[in-house]
């Protein structure tokens, strides 16, 4: 599934694409996705400029002056960007997004194999898009400068379950998805399954560098591919290629050279771990 980082590689990518560019066209192939595309998006957004492409959590948000279009990829979703004509849409290509530049047309496709995805319209501004029943629950963003020890502290008392759940929940920080949580966790040498609430504040501080730390190494990576993902340009994540433990079970870890990596399932997902480095 994309995660933060593979969102933030797709809107740096197609910012530069997009901003300022005012939509001729709106072609949309399946409205099926995870909530069915709204009638008459078309009519809302076409002749339209876009002001801005913004990241909130996973969503992708094309602010226009007169509302928002929120852009999820599910499970296996990409936009990828094709200058002037695009090549005839093969079958999981379900919309193209045609936005004139001065220096010409682009057409931006959204693939999307499981349909899981979504792509929405929310009218009005700022406080609207607020209250949106996707984005009014969502926590901290990671970058965000009031996301620090103190303020992952407070909000991990009286959370008993473990801090690798709390982690994905993304009521308290979003964008930790599976993959960089183990790998968060590894970095600041806590056992995923600790307890929330038991994290000292001086704990919950090096978890919230590990977390910052992870994300920018994989957003320079261009994310993680494991199976569907690629950036905008068509490119694969590297990430993985230096993951300290996540999908490595069962070889030496590479920090203290002696226990091997552990895979545990938690809440059905998988975690990876090393015995030796994280403690409870």
């Amino acid at each position: 599934m994309p995660e933060l980082p593979e969102v933030e590689v797709t809107r740096r990518a197609l910012a530069p694409e997009v901003e300022g560019g005012v939509v001729r066209g709106l072609v949309l192939r399946d409205r099926r996705f995870r909530w069915p595309v709204p009638r008459g998006l078309a009519r809302q957004i076409t002749g339209r400029k876009v002001l801005r492409l913004d990241r909130r959590g996973k969503y992708l948000l094309w602010r226009f002056e007169h509302g928002t279009l929120i852009s999820h990829l599910g499970m296996s979703g990409s936009w990828r960007v094709h200058p002037g004509a695009a090549p005839p849409p093969g079958r999981h290509d379900h919309v193209d997004l045609l936005v004139e530049q001065a220096y010409g047309l682009r057409v931006l496709r959204l693939t999307d194999p499981r349909r899981f995805g979504a792509l929405l319209w929310q009218r009005g501004g700022e406080q609207a898009l607020r209250r949106s029943a996707l984005l009014a629950r969502l926590g901290i963003e990671p970058f965000d400068p009031r996301f620090d020890g103190a303020f992952l502290h407070e909000r991990t008392r009286g959370r008993r379950g473990p801090i690798k759940q709390l982690l994905l929940a993304g009521d308290v920080v979003v964008g930790v998805g599976n993959i960089y949580a183990s790998e968060s966790l590894f970095e600041a040498g806590i056992d995923p399954r600790t307890p929330a609430g038991r994290l000292s504040q001086r704990r919950c501080e090096r978890l919230v560098q590990a977390i910052r730390s992870v994300l920018l190494s994989a957003i320079d990576a261009g994310g993680s591919t494991l199976r569907d993902f690629v950036g905008a340009d068509g490119r694969r994540g590297y990430f993985m290629v230096d993951a300290q433990v996540y999908e490595r079970n069962g070889l030496v870890c590479r920090r203290c050279g002696v226990a091997p990596v552990r895979r545990i399932i938690q809440s059905g997902r998988a975690t990876y771990f090393c015995p030796q480095c994280q403690r409870r």
